[in-house]
């Protein structure tokens, strides 16, 4: 069938309303409003364009004219069933259109569901994401951004964020979405600068927000292990206080190590690092010197001017954690140690919480 017989089909009876009105005067039935607006949906769904159905029904209109419809009133009352008609018949055009959206962001999140939790046969996930964009027989990489306040996707920060992505690279198998509140976005592990580029804008879009970029891996799982990772390194920067605007999993995976084995942990802070708890004041104000010392690279000038303390100061802190716990932070050999037990301590949030 013809896409102009199809028109022809969306406008059928029409004719015969107009008839009709031009010599009765009287408005439409509620049956034929009911099938101007079942006629509409169906041309929705048919995919004809709105605009050329509204044009068939004007020209309709002056094709089918009542002879009849003569006098200004009679003029009148055809003119109002036209509106009447082409009301009903665009009322349940939008309405099929709305469904449609609806139906297709429940596909849409359904799908994102499953890719990031992988929750469903990793061959039946590959499939439907060629629909959404992702060809996932390549490598991906995903970026999760958090801000101070959680977005979905009908928020003006997602949207904002999506719309310079593919202002700037075009679609290019590149899904942006959000999940738990956060921002993400999959990416081909071959084009880094998508994930960059995103980071920045999520980063400006959401006033500061922080962004985490998991490692590339092949194919649907991959996409999952990708995400998990960003979200690990989300919570490592959280319980670290790095508040650099990205940080990549790729750079933090000695922190995975350290906490894989929590006794071990725990056994080496309490050894080392327990003894600071009997200083007056408690452990935490000599804990924190020796994070500022470890983050400035054993400058101590530096970390004296992070602390707002005398370079003296400083020296006379780190001279007391050395009496207290027997480990020399200025000694190579006594450094190491401490600094692993001081990331121990980060991670688990000791003193603050037990170990």
């Amino acid at each position: 069938m013809t896409t102009e017989q199809q028109v022809e089909d969306w406008v059928s009876g029409y004719d015969r309303i107009l008839a009709e009105v031009g010599e009765t005067g009287r408005r439409l039935t509620r049956e034929e409003i009911q099938d101007r607006r079942t006629l509409g949906e169906r041309a929705a769904d048919a995919g004809i364009p709105l605009r050329t159905l509204v044009g068939r029904h004007l020209a309709v209109t002056r094709e089918h004219w009542p002879a009849s419809a003569s006098t200004p009133a009679a003029v009148d009352g055809v003119l109002a069933a036209v509106e009447q008609s082409v009301d009903a018949f665009a009322s349940g055009y939008e309405r099929a259109q709305r469904m449609a959206v609806r139906q297709e962001e429940a596909a849409r999140r359904e799908f994102i569901d499953d890719l990031l939790y992988g929750r469903s046969d990793l061959g039946r996930i590959a499939e439907r994401a060629e629909r959404f964009g992702l060809l996932l027989s390549h490598a991906h990489a995903v970026a999760v951004a958090v801000g101070p306040e959680p977005y979905d996707e009908t928020d003006p920060v997602p949207q904002l964020v999506e719309r310079a992505l593919t202002g700037r690279f075009g679609e290019r198998s590149i899904l942006v979405t959000t999940k738990d509140g956060r921002l993400i976005c999959v990416a081909p592990a071959d084009q880094d600068e998508v994930l960059l580029y995103f980071a920045k804008q999520a980063h400006a879009a959401t006033d500061g927000g922080q962004v985490a970029v998991g490692r590339p891996h092949p194919g649907a799982g991959g996409v999952v292990q990708s995400y998990e990772e960003a979200l690990n390194a989300l919570d490592l920067a959280e319980r670290l206080g790095l508040d650099e605007p990205v940080v990549r999993s790729a750079d933090l995976l000695v922190y995975p190590v350290l906490t894989r084995d929590r006794q071990a942990i725990a056994d080496l802070v309490t050894s080392v690092l327990g003894p600071l708890t009997q200083a007056r004041g408690g452990a935490e104000p000599l804990l924190d010197t020796l994070i500022a010392y470890f983050d400035a690279g054993c400058v101590a000038a530096q970390a004296a001017r992070d602390l707002s303390l005398s370079v003296r100061a400083l020296t006379y802190r780190l001279a007391r954690i050395h009496r207290m716990t027997g480990h020399n932070p200025a000694d190579p050999l006594h450094r190491y140690t401490l600094q692993t037990a001081v990331l121990g301590a980060r991670l688990a949030g000791w003193p603050g919480a037990p170990l």
